[in-house]
């Protein structure tokens, strides 16, 4: 914890694990698994919050490598994306998910709300990310949908925000009584420190298994997943607010010649003026877009890249299940 945070008060929860070793039970997959010769751990750890609060940013400081887009953009990551982190004898595998939607009532947002209620069942441990100091309406209603008996940890993140850290106590108080946390960790996620500090405090929760995956392993998805989210991320930075939210992109084409990936992709829209906006004047704009996508595709996939953009117009793409379906939307 940083010299400077004052104690944090700790819940009734907290105190029952430490009477009992820090140990958390054995789930029913980890028994039917028997014994463990090599002392291995490993568990699901779903990161949720409401929108825009540093789920991907969190995400991406504890596998080590950008898996999950980020933008100031609410709504920026739509699909429930495994990051991968081993640590010694530990396996780590993190659920980055939507932020939970509360406006917007059409088909694409009761699919993410979808998603994120699914994952929380799922997992042996929730982290439960909120900015330090704050709590709203809609971090209240992310933390109502968090199973009961769920083992929650708070991460009270930009922790290096704050300029008062006496100022922390009563927040912190007045979190313990909303919710039976199991740990409260007030950290940064820009700071490697509090990410390693993260790391032992979540150990302890994950079942007694063998690893779900290799050890040099980051993540579940594929390359042609992460080429369509970083296109996705740079379409967001550069248009700012003026583009509504529901916009996508798909991999038309992908071809692996040696270390060279042929990439052509689609970003759907669904007005005319919107396809303006991306294109801009004289296509500076889209040719900006597709130049910062490539540069960092390149970055992460030790290749060259060849990249091409287009933009169509599909009016009404988010409405439906169906066309959701289509896009690759479960």
């Amino acid at each position: 914890m940083d010299p400077d945070m004052p104690p944090i008060p700790q819940s009734p929860a907290l105190d029952e694990a430490a009477a009992d070793d820090g140990a958390p039970a054995a789930t029913a997959q980890s028994a039917e698994l028997g014994a463990n010769p090599d002392g291995q751990r490993c568990g699901l750890i779903a990161i949720v919050g409401r929108p825009n609060v540093g789920k991907s940013t969190l995400m991406n400081a504890l596998v080590g490598q950008k898996i999950s887009i980020t933008s100031k953009k609410a709504q920026t990551t739509r699909h429930r994306i495994t990051g991968v982190r081993t640590v010694d004898e530990a396996q780590f595998v993190f659920v980055d998910t939507p932020g939970f939607q509360m406006q917007h009532a059409n088909a694409l947002n009761r699919t993410l709300n979808r998603t994120v209620q699914s994952t929380l069942g799922d997992v042996d441990l929730v982290l439960f990310l909120v900015e330090a100091g704050r709590f709203g309406m809609a971090d209240a209603k992310v933390l109502a949908l968090v199973p009961e008996g769920k083992p929650t940890v708070l991460i009270a993140n930009k922790l290096d925000a704050v300029q008062r850290r006496n100022d922390m106590l009563p927040w912190l108080k007045s979190m313990q009584d909303r919710h039976a946390f199991a740990e409260f960790v007030p950290m940064s996620a820009q700071k490697q420190s509090d990410v390693d500090r993260l790391f032992a405090i979540l150990k302890p929760y994950l079942p007694e298994q063998g690893w779900f995956y290799d050890e040099d392993a980051l993540t579940d998805r594929s390359e042609k997943f992460l080429a369509s989210e970083i296109i996705r991320e740079k379409l967001f930075r550069l248009t700012g607010d003026e583009l509504p939210y529901t916009s996508t992109v798909v991999i038309d084409q992908w071809k692996e010649e040696g270390n060279l990936r042929r990439i052509a992709a689609t970003i759907v829209v669904e007005r005319d003026a919107h396809k303006g906006m991306i294109i801009g004047e004289g296509g500076e704009r889209l040719k900006r877009i597709g130049s910062e996508a490539r540069q960092e595709l390149e970055r992460l996939m030790e290749a060259k890249v060849f990249l091409e953009l287009f933009v169509k117009v599909r009016s009404g793409w988010a409405a439906t299940e169906e066309h959701l379906r289509s896009y690759g939307y479960e």
